[in-house]
C-alpha cells in the first residue's frame, strides 16, 4: 500500500467520522427541540387549568 492510498484511507475515515458526528448532533438538537415543545405544551395546560380553577372559585363564592 502506497503513501497515497494511506492518505486516501485516512481522509475517508475522517470524512465518515465527521458525517456521523454531524448526524448525531442533528439528532440531539431535534430531541432537545421536541422536549422544549412538550414542556411548553404542559405549561400551557397548567396555566389553563389554573385559570379555570380561579374562575370556578370566583363563581362558588
Amino acid at each position: 500500500m502506497g503513501m497515497q492510498d494511506q492518505f486516501k484511507d485516512k481522509a475517508k475515515q475522517a470524512s465518515d467520522k465527521a458525517r456521523q458526528a454531524a448526524g448525531k448532533a442533528k439528532d440531539q438538537a431535534s430531541q432537545r427541540a421536541s422536549q422544549g415543545r412538550e414542556r411548553s405544551d404542559e405549561e400551557t395546560r397548567r396555566a389553563q387549568q389554573e385559570a379555570q380553577d380561579r374562575m370556578d372559585q370566583d363563581y362558588d363564592a
